[in-house]
Order: C-alpha cells, then sequence, then structure tokens
C-alpha cells in the first residue's frame, strides 16, 4: 500500500468511541480519496471534557510503530467546536418522579434529565437528546424527539438500526414498484429444470441466493474430473438500474442479520418470494458451468442465463448427518444422484485450496437463540462443519470465475479485495511472536502459507488461542474496490463477490457486469454506474462496516439483559484483548465478552506492553496476557449499551526471568531518558 503523508498538526473529527476510551477520527483534509483512521487516546487534562462521536478536534499526528487498529495515533490539542451534540437513550420514570436516561453509548453513564413540557414521554421510551454543553455532568440535556418503545428485547434491534441510521422501512413507492413485479421471462434463457439443484444453508434462512449441482465429467481427457454448476438468483432481471428499487437497494448496501429479524437489502417479495430459489419452484438464474480435474484445478468455466427448479431445500446439519450416514426422510432419496456427487466434486476441490494455502484463522460468530418472548435462550459457537466448507468452497470458484471472466474481457467491475498486512502490523506481529520464539522472518515476503505453517505448529497448545487472535488482528479490513490489489486472506489473484446478490449490492453489479461483458441481456452494467464504481465501492463498503457493527451491538445487548440479574456471579474466562485502558474478558460457558478496567487492578501500577499483548506490574513484573484463563467477577451491567464491566479474581503470573530482566532494563532506560529530558528542561 502507498504510504500517505499526514500534516504535523490537522484538523481532524470523531468517528467511532471504542470500548476502552479510545477514539477512531479521520483527518478532514487530506491529499487523496481514502482518508486514514487515526486512534486517539484523551489527555489527562481533557478528561472531563465529554468527547463524542461527530465532534471536531485539533490534533498532532503521530506515525504508530506497533499498531492494532490504525497506523498512526493522535494527541488532542484542543476541541474545536462545542456545538449541540446528540445521543439515544432509553428513558425510565423513577418512583420519586424523575426521569432516568440510559444513554446507549457504552462512555456515557446514566443521568437524570428534566420531564420536557413540549414533548409526551413514557418508561421505554427510545428519545433522542440534546447534550448542549461537554461536562460530563450533563447540566443541560433536552429530549428533541421520540423514536421507539424499547419494551423487550425483542425492539433491542432497533437500537442498532437508529443509532446507526440503517434504513428499515421501504418507502411506498418501492414497495408498490416490487409488488408490481412479475415473473413474465422476455429473454433467451436455457432451461436446465432437470438438473436437480439444492440449496444448502441455515435452518431457518428464507432468502436462497445460490443453489448447487455436481455430477462426474465424463470426458475421457478429463479422467476423474467433475462439473460443478453454482446457480444464484438473478437479480438483476428484476432490479433495474437507476429505479426505485436499485437507489433503495444501495443506500442499504447489504441486509443486516440480527437475532430476531432481518433487515433485508430488497423487499422481502423479492428476496423471500420472487427472487428466492425456492424448493420446487421455477426460477430465473445466472448460473456458472465449471469443470474441475481430479485434484480441483479449475480447466474452464461458462457462464449461462437459465430458468432452474430446485430440486430440495436442505440445512447444513442435514447434508453432514447425511454424509456421515445419518439420513432422515429427506436426504436419503438424494444420496446416490445429489449429495454424494457433491461431496466427491468438494473432496478434489480440498486438494486444490490445501496446496493454494488460503488463511485458516479460527473465528467463532455468537448465534443467540431467542425465546417467544424475544429473551435470550441461549448462546452457542455453532461449529463449523463439512457441509460448510462444502458450500464455501463452490462459492469462492463461482466469485473467481466471476472475476476472472470480467477481467478478461476487460470489463469494469468490483473486487472484493483484501490486502495483506502493512509492513508497520508485520513488525508489530514478527515481535509478538518472537516472544513465544516463533520466527517469521522479515527477509521473505509474508504469505498465508507461512501464518498456516504457524497455525499449525501451535494447535493443541496452551498458546493457540493466544496466536491465533495475535495473527487475526494484524490483518487489513477486506473491502470493494474497482481496482485490483488480490485477496490476501484467500491467497487469490482474482477475486469477486457473485454469489448474494439477493443481501449484497457489490454482488449486484457483479452480475451487471457479466451480462454486459458477455452479452447476455440487455440489463447489463450502464455507464453511469461504471463511471461511479469507486464511489459505489467506497459506500458499500461503509455500509457493510455499519451492518457488522449494528449486528455485533445487538447481540451485546440481548447478552447484557441476559446477565442483569446475575451482577456478583462469578464466571470463568479468558482474556480477549489488552489496551491501555484495561482487559478485555470472554466468558467461556455464555460466550460473553466485557472489560476490566486497568484502575481497578490490584497490588501495582500496571504499563500497557503492546509487543507482549499484556498488562505487566511496575513494581512486581506480574502480567496478564492476550490469551490466559481467569476467572472474573460481574460487578456491572449496561444493559441498553451493551457494557459489561468485570472484577477479576485471578492473580497475574510472573514473568520468566528473561523477560523479566528485558522489562528491568526497559524500565530503567526509560528512567534515564525522562531524567535527561528533565535536565535539559
Amino acid at each position: 500500500m502507498t504510504k500517505k503523508k499526514l500534516s504535523l498538526i490537522t484538523v481532524a473529527k470523531i468517528n467511532t468511541c471504542n470500548k476502552d476510551g479510545s477514539f477512531i477520527a479521520y483527518p478532514l483534509k487530506w491529499e487523496n480519496s481514502t482518508k486514514p483512521n487515526i486512534e486517539i487516546f484523551p489527555p489527562r487534562r481533557m478528561r472531563n471534557i465529554n468527547f463524542r462521536v461527530g465532534d471536531h478536534i485539533l490534533i498532532k499526528i503521530f506515525r504508530n510503530k506497533n499498531f492494532q487498529i490504525t497506523p498512526y495515533t493522535g494527541r488532542i490539542v484542543r476541541k474545536i467546536d462545542k456545538q449541540e451534540t446528540k445521543t439515544l437513550g432509553i428513558v425510565r420514570k423513577l418512583e420519586n418522579g424523575k426521569w432516568q436516561l440510559s444513554p446507549i453509548e457504552r462512555k456515557i453513564r446514566e443521568f437524570i434529565i428534566d420531564e420536557p413540557s413540549d414533548i409526551k414521554i413514557k418508561s421505554g421510551n427510545l428519545v433522542e437528546i440534546e447534550i448542549k454543553n461537554t461536562n460530563c455532568r450533563f447540566k443541560s440535556a433536552k429530549i428533541t424527539n421520540v423514536l421507539e418503545h424499547i419494551d423487550s428485547e425483542k425492539t433491542l434491534a432497533m437500537i442498532s438500526l437508529l443509532s446507526k441510521r440503517i434504513p428499515y422501512i421501504f418507502p411506498e413507492n418501492v414497495l408498490e414498484q416490487a409488488k408490481n413485479i412479475k415473473p413474465t421471462n422476455t429473454i433467451n434463457r436455457e432451461d436446465w429444470r432437470h438438473l436437480p439443484f439444492v440449496t444448502i444453508d441455515p435452518p431457518d434462512a428464507k432468502d436462497h441466493d445460490d443453489a448447487v449441482y455436481a455430477i462426474k465429467d465424463e470426458d475421457p481427457t478429463n479422467s476423474g474430473g467433475w462439473i460443478t454448476i453454482v446457480a444464484i438468483a438473478d437479480v438483476s432481471y428484476y432490479i433495474k438500474t437507476g429505479s426505485a428499487l436499485d437507489k433503495e437497494a444501495l443506500q442499504r448496501g447489504n441486509s443486516v442479520y440480527f437475532p430476531d429479524r432481518v433487515v433485508p437489502m430488497l423487499p422481502e417479495t423479492i428476496s423471500n418470494y420472487l427472487c428466492s430459489l425456492r424448493e420446487g419452484e421455477d426460477r430465473f438464474s445466472l448460473a456458472v458451468r465449471m469443470v474441475f480435474d481430479a485434484n480441483g484445478n479449475k480447466r474452464k468455466h461458462s457462464f449461462h442465463r437459465i430458468i432452474m427448479r430446485t430440486a430440495a431445500k436442505l440445512s447444513y446439519q442435514e447434508v453432514q448427518c447425511a454424509i456421515e450416514g445419518n439420513t432422515n426422510e429427506k436426504t436419503a432419496p438424494l444420496m446416490e444422484n445429489i449429495l454424494q456427487p457433491l461431496w466427491a466434486a468438494y473432496t478434489s476441490l480440498k486438494i486444490a485450496r490445501d496446496l493454494r494455502q488460503p488463511l485458516r484463522l479460527e473465528i467463532s460468530e455468537k448465534k443467540v437463540i431467542l425465546d417467544q418472548h424475544g429473551r435470550i435462550k441461549d448462546i452457542l459457537l455453532p461449529p463449523h462443519l463439512e457441509a460448510h466448507r462444502l458450500i464455501e468452497e463452490f462459492m469462492i470458484q463461482a466469485n473467481v470465475s466471476a472475476a476472472e471472466t470480467l477481467k478478461e474481457h476487460r470489463q469494469p467491475f468490483i473486487y472484493r479485495i483484501h490486502d495483506e498486512p502493512s509492513l508497520t502490523k508485520q513488525e508489530t506481529l514478527r515481535n509478538s511472536l518472537h516472544k513465544f520464539r516463533i520466527p517469521l522472518s522479515p527477509k521473505v515476503k509474508l504469505t498465508s502459507k507461512q501464518l498456516n505453517n504457524i497455525l499449525t505448529t501451535i494447535t493443541n497448545t496452551q498458546q493457540q488461542k493466544l496466536i491465533n487472535q495475535i495473527i487475526l488482528r494484524s490483518q487489513s479490513q477486506a473491502e470493494y474496490n474497482p481496482k485490483n490489489i488480490g485477496h490476501f486472506g484467500l491467497n487469490l489473484q482474482n477475486y469477486a463477490h457473485f454469489t448474494s446478490p439477493i443481501r449484497r449490492y457489490a454482488d449486484l453489479i457483479v452480475h451487471r457486469a457479466l451480462i454486459k461483458a458477455l452479452q447476455l441481456g440487455d440489463d447489463g452494467l450502464t455507464d453511469e454506474q461504471e463511471q461511479n464504481l469507486v464511489e459505489i465501492a467506497t459506500q458499500i463498503s461503509s455500509y457493510e462496516r455499519r451492518a457488522m457493527m449494528a449486528e455485533r451491538e445487538t447481540i451485546d445487548r440481548l447478552v447484557a439483559h441476559y446477565l442483569v440479574d446475575k451482577i456478583g456471579h462469578l464466571f470463568k474466562g479468558h482474556i480477549s484483548g489488552v489496551t491501555k485502558a484495561g482487559l478485555f474478558i470472554s466468558l467461556d460457558k455464555l460466550n460473553a465478552d466485557g472489560f476490566v478496567p486497568i484502575s481497578t487492578l490490584k497490588n501495582d501500577y500496571y504499563h500497557f506492553d503492546e509487543e507482549q499483548h499484556a498488562l505487566i506490574g511496575k513494581h512486581n513484573y506480574k502480567y496478564y496476557q492476550l490469551g490466559n484463563a481467569v476467572e472474573i467477577k460481574l460487578v456491572e451491567v449496561q444493559p441498553f449499551s451493551g457494557a459489561l464491566c468485570f472484577e477479576i479474581l485471578t492473580e497475574p503470573q510472573l514473568l520468566t526471568s528473561s523477560s523479566l530482566s528485558y522489562h528491568k532494563t526497559k524500565s530503567t532506560m526509560k528512567r534515564r531518558k525522562r531524567n535527561s529530558y528533565k535536565r535539559k528542561i
């Protein structure tokens, strides 16, 4: 990546408030279109100033040599404006008749407000308030709008939707347009309804983007080879460029998934019915036919606009059980002609995948199970099955085929890119791994294969979870861009998103680009959209991050509600993050996350060692490190912000003799440098 220069002092806008009390800001003036993020910790002299998202601040910028979040840090010089700021919160009427507001932001504590004279409110209202000063006591706060009534866990998703400004109500003209669309074919489609496609999705899925089919290749020159077909809903046929539906889809960017609801990119009449590849129903599709040899190497591929019919709707668990020999009434008849060929084709693809060496990080996603009242019934970390990997590999190959075809035809489109870790992050990673006596040569270009070798060597060791998280934190964020730099994590040179046009606008763009490049119809990418690909890619990348934050924060709020009556209970967990402000803890059984402020750590003054991912005592040289198993006590719950505060009960560990010597030397050098500086003054 190109290194960009920053002015030493510049004006920035706060974009995000992190859990640990730091901010992420970006400079208002920047020589290129992509503005860098800057990590900022407010200085102690400004601890009584309430910095908020949207504030303009004058900052002095420094390069962050050992960073986990951003390549730059900033020191606040002053706050530029003291304009009225807005936030959201839940109001509750207390027994004494006063009103209490519980802000949805973790940084702000509950406070008392006056009942408005011009707006009617009641307990449980989600309200918008204006804070007219920057004092942390909120001496002047006014309710300006009542947004929603939060009466149970069922409505917690509304907090994220409103705070992130995610559109969730379709305009009437959009719904009317969706209602009037008819499934009438007006183009020359190939009829592939004789092929027994199946969809494999979570059991509660309704928007089925993709269906798959595989059969042995009878070509004598391709012994042991397979023909695999991935059929994708032909959304671009129904969503015309520039239509009300298209404009609304772009404003949403993607569907957003919460435990109790989905906020779709397209109205449900389209996403769940007209375009969804439903079992036993005829559907229009854009399909890719791929031919692989016995070792999973792709020999050729082609794209087709077809009419197809899904033979069966299956879940991942059903397919996994069937392949393991536990068939049910639905899967038993499908084994010989459908499931076994799919599995055999996947077995070949795995050979090529393993040689390609995509990054094999363990990334677990929490799944919250709700009861009929919207309360948490369970919090799970679902296992990642081979059935999941089958679909993932088929989709990856389809995505690669789309990118290769468009590149070959020199058709502008949007790639899915993932940059390699920056040089600074690589250096931080190298130093961190060195502490565990794991070498990572600076002379060799970093590859996913190198990282996989490291992950393999620490399998089933105490350091496995820790090293996995260290490598994960070193990674760049994937994004959309018309300029291709490859995909580091998948170890692919050409990659795009093609397989989910019902729920991602990026895929819709790729479909239109394929239709134009291959002359598959008159509904391809327009010249105007081609010219705006940079802006579209930037917008949908931003909306993707917005959706991820909304989904994560909603789960955090649900978990906090679940734990609100468990204050004082003891839990076992592990340290999942270390910052200057304290320790992040993940609970082992509940899969919940919370924070231990550094100020609550006892018996010493602790400092943050970024290379060690640890807080180390200044005097006793004991430490808490990323990955350590700990016992904690729940001491505070903020249910509407989702914040959990813990007290750590486990004693810190003593540094090894070599690390102890290193830190004593480091402390002595710091002290001498500080004394030398004082003498100069």
